[in-house]
C-alpha cells in the first residue's frame, strides 16, 4: 500500500479547477417531488413489455448496446431513434432522485442542497472531460506534480524516509504514517517548516548512503514542491 501527498487545492486562489469544484450543478435528494420540473425523471419500460412490441430482443439489445441481463429499458440510454419512438408510449415515469440546481431559484436551491448528503452532490468539475481535466492541470500553477495534478506519490507505507527524518529532527516528515492514520491536515505554516525539513533532508540523505539518495531524492523533491505551493498559495496539505 502506498502513501500519497496532496494540497488542499480549494484553498488556492490560483487553482484553475477551484471555481468549477465549488459550483454545484445537481444533487441527489430524498424528496425530488418537492422540486418541480428541476427533478430528473426516468422513462422506463419493463423488458416484458418491450418484447411485446420488439420482434427481436437480441438485435434490439445489441443495437442499443444494452447489458445482457437488462430487465428494465431506460429510454434515455437507447441509441436507436426508431426504438425510442416505438417504446415512448409504453414508458413509465419515475424520479431518479437527482435535481438540476440551475432550474431552481435561490431559496429552493438551498433547500435542495440541504436535502442532500455531501457525497451526493455533483460539481461542474465532475462533468468536465478527462482531456479537459488533463489540459487544465497541465496549465495550472498549483499543479505541483510536474503538470500532472496537485496530488502525487510520497512512497510505500514501509518507506524509510520517515525514520530517516526522525533521526534528523524533521518532525513533519517523520510523522507521515501517523498523519495518514489520523487523517491529519497541515497548514501553510507547516509548509514553511516542511521547506526547512527538505533542506535538512537534502543534506542528510548523502550521509545515509547512495542507496538512500537514489530511493528518496524523488519523494523529497515532491515534498519541496508541495511545501512551496503551500507557502505561496496559503493552502494546507495532507498525506493519505
Amino acid at each position: 500500500m502506498g502513501i500519497n501527498i496532496a494540497i488542499k487545492e480549494l484553498e488556492c486562489p490560483s487553482a484553475l479547477c477551484r471555481d468549477k469544484k465549488m459550483t454545484l450543478v445537481r444533487v441527489l435528494v430524498a424528496n425530488p417531488g418537492n422540486f418541480g420540473n428541476a427533478a430528473e425523471i426516468f422513462m422506463t419500460v419493463p423488458r416484458s413489455k418491450t418484447e411485446e412490441v420488439i420482434d427481436d430482443w437480441e438485435a434490439f439489445r445489441k443495437r442499443n448496446k444494452l447489458n445482457k441481463d437488462t430487465e428494465t429499458v431506460h429510454l434515455d440510454l437507447l441509441k436507436d431513434e426508431n426504438d425510442i419512438s416505438l417504446l415512448k408510449p409504453l414508458a413509465e415515469e419515475s424520479y431518479s432522485g437527482w435535481v438540476d440546481l440551475s432550474k431552481l431559484d435561490d431559496r429552493m436551491r438551498e433547500e435542495a442542497i440541504e436535502d442532500s448528503l455531501p457525497e451526493n452532490r455533483t460539481t461542474e468539475w465532475e462533468l468536465v472531460s478527462f482531456d479537459e481535466m488533463k489540459d487544465t492541470c497541465a496549465a495550472c500553477k498549483v499543479s505541483w506534480d510536474k503538470g500532472r495534478g496537485c496530488m502525487g506519490t510520497f512512497g510505500p507505507d514501509n518507506s524509510l524516509l520517515p525514520e530517516i527524518a526522525g533521526r534528523h529532527g524533521c518532525s513533519i516528515v517523520a510523522s507521515v504514517p501517523e498523519s495518514v492514520a489520523e487523517g491529519r491536515f497541515f497548514t501553510s505554516e507547516d509548509g514553511k517548516k516542511l521547506l526547512k525539513e527538505v533542506e535538512i533532508l537534502n543534506k542528510a540523505l548523502p550521509e545515509e548512503g547512495k542507496m538512500m539518495v537514489r530511493r528518496y531524492s524523488g519523494p523529497v523533491e515532491r515534498l519541496e514542491a508541495v511545501a512551496r505551493i503551500s507557502v505561496e498559495e496559503g493552502c494546507g496539505f495532507y498525506f493519505f
